[in-house]
């Protein structure tokens, strides 16, 4: 391959140029100073050029001016190679140089390969700090939506517990005006009544009156004392009836039903299985106590002539329906019936499940299902 005329013009300044100096040397004979072996040395390094290049540029300079001359001095080669030997020595400086900059290089290098593997390390490092940032700051947000959720709810329900407080002491205060004007008008004024007669039997006592109006007096007295006891009683089966406890659940709400269907004329039917009376006395007392106040609404709003209710076993639950007949309401949204919060309040406090269905025009069903525990499965079997 040849070379570019610019190298090729180089190489034969400096063979001329090793040639002069060569000859000179060999000239001025053994202990000739060898610098300008070194100065062509030097030379050649500016030119780029390596040991082999130098090398040719020699053989070049024997063929010119030793061989010709060979058979007169022998030791021409010698001191020739003497002066080639020098003449490359600042191109071994330079390649030594050169290896020694590599070897620092590979050093170097090789700092850089562990500086770029503890960089990349940090990265991925960095990059998995960051991910886990970002979890915890989704995390963080998915706590904060949750936690407004969870304070919108608990305003939410905070005021619903003060509505309903509100309500339950609205109820209350009803329900003791109510008493209040039954023992007034009621009570006190039969035993005023009651006061007046016995009065009027002292009087008439002193007197000569016959035997047949005594007696008739101390009936009538004896009829205003018995009316007295029967709106007592009423008022103690409303607060709490004596037979729920002492009988038990089938034969109240019997009794119940009777007066039921006696005060409001709407009919009534009572389909129920032995085994409810082995449950403990809180299921009974909320059945009772549902089947009271829903029969009570039914009454109140439902425009119904007839209402069933039934208490079954099903699946080791005892669950009642109670269903009407009457026009029904929109069950959809919320409602603040008080009757209905408490309904359901006293199931899911025992652990049961409530639910009403209705619809304008249609009508109301209120569901209960309540574990009935082994007490009632053993009746049942």
């Amino acid at each position: 391959m040849s070379l570019p005329p610019a190298i090729q013009e180089h190489r034969a300044n400096l063979s001329r140029l090793y040639q002069l100096a060569l000859q000179a040397y060999l000239r001025q004979g053994p202990g000739s100073d060898l610098d300008p072996a070194r100065e062509v040395g030097r030379h050649a390094v500016r030119l780029g050029l390596e040991i082999l290049d130098l090398a040719r540029v020699h053989e070049i300079a024997l063929a010119v001016l030793v061989l010709p001359s060979v058979s007169a001095s022998t030791g021409q080669f010698g001191r020739a190679g003497l002066f080639f030997a020098e003449a490359i020595t600042p191109l071994e400086q330079t390649h030594r140089v050169a290896r020694e900059a590599n070897a620092q290089l590979t050093v170097v290098v090789k700092e850089l390969s562990q500086r770029t593997l503890q960089l990349s390390n940090s990265v991925e490092g960095l990059h998995q700090e960051i991910i886990q940032r970002k979890f915890i700051e989704e995390s963080l947000r998915v706590s904060d939506q949750n936690a407004r959720v969870l304070l919108a709810r608990s305003l939410t329900m905070e005021a619903e517990m003060r509505s309903m407080s509100r309500q339950l002491l609205t109820a209350q205060e009803e329900e003791r005006g109510r008493i209040s004007r039954e023992l007034h008008d009621v009570i006190a004024q039969t035993l005023s009544g009651i006061s007046v007669r016995l009065s009027t039997l002292e009087l008439e006592s002193k007197t000569a009156i016959s035997r047949l109006d005594l007696q008739q007096s101390i009936a009538d007295t004896q009829q205003l004392v018995k009316q007295s006891v029967d709106v007592v009683h009423r008022f103690a089966r409303d607060l709490r009836p004596t037979m729920l406890d002492d009988l038990g659940l089938i034969p109240a709400l019997r009794t119940h039903l009777r007066d039921y269907m006696e005060a409001t004329g709407i009919r009534a039917s009572l389909t129920v299985f032995a085994g409810v009376e082995r449950c403990d006395s809180g299921i009974r007392t909320a059945l009772y106590r549902v089947a009271q106040e829903a029969l009570t609404n039914v009454a109140r709003h439902a425009h119904a002539t007839r209402v069933d209710v039934s208490i079954r076993e099903i699946d080791g639950r005892v669950c009642m329906r109670i269903e009407d007949d009457g026009s029904g309401f929109d069950a959809t949204g919320k409602t603040s019936r008080l009757g209905l919060m408490g309904m359901r309040e006293r199931i899911e406090m025992i652990g049961g499940v409530f639910s009403l269905t209705s619809a304008p025009g249609r009508p109301t069903t209120i569901q209960v299902e309540i574990p009935a525990g082994k007490s009632a499965m053993a009746a049942v079997v």
